[in-house]
């Protein structure tokens, strides 16, 4: 059954609503570690509009395990990533005005630059991970370019309408984690999940993560962080 990783950048967004210091993203880490989580995942993006590099930082020094940075590939953040030493580094795109990340990263036309820089932060022992569509194609760059891992967009599953679209995004993850197995990565999951559709993900046999933030932080309102990923911790690996 697969690891629960947990994407507290919304504690940084609601920060950044009044531009003050609470709430702490460092805070809301460590109570999703005694929630059950097992790995924390923050996007640190070019704007820095949630999570900030003093987080990182701090992160670094009170998350143990599981210390997982999504990312642009981007010079400077490569930079960052050097300094912080997180366990991981996930590629992601990312275009300024967007919400949320929209898609997977095109590792066709991101090649040479993934390659280059999967090797560089590799020699920091900083395992590489990329966020892509479950393309086979897609599958088979992020092995040439040194992933260990990749991470499967599931958002077209989640937020399926219908019954037939729902199943042909289900069919391509499943059909995604068994090729990019038998190409040597280890599979990760996340994008649009949450308490209703979280469980059909987690019992894929090759499922070894799952990255879930906007449904945990949403739950949380109501229930309290730690019993929010608890209740989602349950789900993913019951």
């Amino acid at each position: 059954m697969p690891k629960l990783s947990v994407n507290i950048d919304h504690i940084g967004t609601l920060r950044e609503a009044r531009k003050t210091y609470e709430p702490d993203p460092v805070y809301a880490a460590g109570e999703a570690l005694l929630g059950g989580a097992r790995g924390i995942t923050v996007h640190l993006r070019g704007d820095r509009r949630h999570i900030k590099d003093r987080d990182l930082l701090i992160l670094r020094q009170v998350v143990p395990f599981g210390l997982n940075v999504e990312h642009a590939i981007r010079r400077d953040m490569l930079e960052i990533m050097k300094v912080v030493g997180p366990d991981s580094v996930c590629f992601v795109p990312e275009h300024p005005e967007e919400v949320t990340t929209e898609g997977g990263l095109n590792l066709k036309a991101a090649y040479k630059e993934a390659k280059k820089a999967a090797a560089d932060l590799k020699k920091r022992r900083i395992r590489i991970t990329a966020f892509i569509e479950p393309d086979e194609k897609q599958l088979k760059l992020a092995r040439d370019i040194g992933c260990d891992s990749v991470e499967l967009y599931t958002q077209h599953y989640a937020e399926a309408r219908d019954l037939k679209t729902r199943e042909d995004a289900f069919r391509k993850i499943a059909r995604g984690a068994e090729i990019g197995r038998r190409l040597g990565l280890e599979i990760h999951g996340g994008h649009g999940l949450n308490y209703v559709n979280v469980s059909r993900i987690a019992r894929l046999p090759q499922m070894a993560e799952l990255s879930i933030g906007h449904a945990i932080i949403a739950r949380a309102v109501f229930v309290g962080l730690r019993q929010a990923v608890r209740e989602m911790a349950e789900l993913v690996n019951p």
